[in-house]
């Protein structure tokens, strides 16, 4: 018997192997070897390249304008008080248990309140469904699966130009995309029209995702009175308005004044979704703390979509980390420490502020004959400079300075140590 196996074993192990196409160099195929053959290397990400090439340029004269994170007025990271108290407060006393799947309550409860309002009636009513996410990347990335999942035949209309990340965000999701006039690049400011126009033009029940506040690239954001004839719109049209909030209270230094976009919507009457980061207003870019709230027609609809939310992140991800969940939890309920957050948020907004008007003067007094307000009249922390690409390559072969190619510059990288050097740069490229 031993030996009949043997044998049929040899004749099979004969009739693969003479199956068996050879590849190149004589050697035969396995499936080991080839699984991920034909996988070749992703793009790189264009930010993430910028800050490559930087580190790798030995110059001494080199400056980074392209990191989309804060850094104080010597180019280093800030790590707030209000969290260093807050980590302090935690020592110790934190088990490692997993959150729910939805998060942390409080931090989620608290949150609200920034986005809806203290004291708001939708809170309140328990109208809201909301989770805690992986920042306002995953907020985004959750909501766009669950459009995706029950609302499968809408488009998503996203602006131009837009985080790029937001594209790949709903591409991965199977959304389809449109895109809407956002920019406009000879005024340097909003395409107020364009964008009336592209929102009247499409199909009814689409989605639109706004930026809530200090647009990402471009710094353009519509005014309150802009707002309100876009809200209205909007609802006439019956789209479905989704904000991506990734910078309340480091716009102006005010988390009130921010969300004013929201609230805008919420005295509409409209059905909306925000996504809500603390990367950005709390320094928290690691601890990936977010929120992804949607409201709903009543409290029924609100615990319904709720649990399909956390349906979707089972599979992605289960739980949300439970750290910065509970250092933004504890600095947004205690009144002094939240005090101490709004004082030095305030501090972050403002440095960027100043750097814009040091920027422009200092470009300005070089007799420059082209109009840079557009640089104090954008907002946050990105500025569109509207430098050309080519001339952006001059900033870097030439200058030493490193940004996207697009043009926007990341003010959290201007200094008083560099904001001159910056505008003799600029100065120089654009000249011609």
């Amino acid at each position: 018997m031993a030996a009949a196996l043997r044998a049929t074993s040899s004749a099979i192990s004969r009739a693969v192997t003479a199956r068996t196409p050879p590849l190149m160099g004589g050697a035969r195929w396995s499936s080991s070897s080839t699984w991920w053959g034909h996988v070749d290397p992703a793009p790189k990400d264009p930010i993430l390249g910028v800050t490559e090439a930087f580190l790798a340029d030995p110059s001494p004269n080199k400056v980074n304008v392209g990191v989309g994170a804060y850094r104080d007025d010597d180019g280093k990271p800030v790590v707030l008080n209000c969290v260093r108290e807050a980590e302090a407060r935690i020592a110790g006393n934190l088990n490692m248990e997993y959150l729910p799947m939805g998060g942390s309550n409080h931090m989620v409860e608290e949150t609200l309140k920034l986005a809806y309002g203290e004291d708001s009636e939708f809170i309140k009513d328990k109208r809201i469904a909301a989770v805690q996410a992986l920042s306002g990347t995953g907020a985004c990335r959750l909501f766009a699966d669950f459009q995706k999942r029950y609302q499968p035949e809408s488009e998503i209309y996203i602006p131009v130009p837009t985080w790029a990340n937001h594209h790949n965000i709903w591409r991965d999701a199977n959304v389809s995309q449109k895109t809407y006039h956002y920019y406009h690049p000879e005024s340097k400011g909003l395409d107020f029209s364009g964008m009336m126009d592209d929102i009247k033009n499409a199909p009814k029940g689409s989605f639109f995702l706004l930026h809530a506040c200090a647009h990402n690239p471009t710094g353009v954001d519509p005014t309150e009175e802009e707002w309100k004839e876009i809200s209205q719109l909007i609802k006439d049209k019956g789209h479905f308005p989704f904000f991506d909030m990734a910078y309340q209270g480091f716009a102006s230094g005010d988390p009130e004044k921010d969300a004013k976009a929201i609230r805008i919507f919420l005295q509409d009457g409209h059905l909306l979704g925000i996504s809500q980061s603390f990367a950005k207003n709390m320094g928290l870019y690691g601890q990936r703390v977010g929120c992804l709230s949607v409201l709903c027609e009543d409290d029924k609809q609100a615990v319904a979509v709720k649990t399909r939310l956390q349906q979707i992140a089972r599979p992605m991800y289960s739980n949300p980390p439970v750290h910065g969940a509970l250092l933004v939890s504890i600095i947004l309920s205690d009144p002094d420490l939240k005090n101490m957050w709004l004082k030095e948020v305030k501090v972050m907004a403002d440095r960027i502020i100043g750097m814009r008007t040091a920027l422009r003067e200092n470009i300005e007094k070089l007799g420059s004959p082209l109009s840079w307000e557009h640089i104090t009249k954008q907002i946050g922390m990105f500025c569109y400079s509207g430098l050309a690409p080519e001339q952006v390559d001059r900033l870097t072969s030439q200058f030493h300075i490193y940004l996207t190619r697009n043009g926007r510059i990341s003010m959290a990288g201007v200094t008083t140590k560099n904001v001159e050097y910056l505008a003799n740069a600029i100065h120089e490229v654009s000249k011609s």
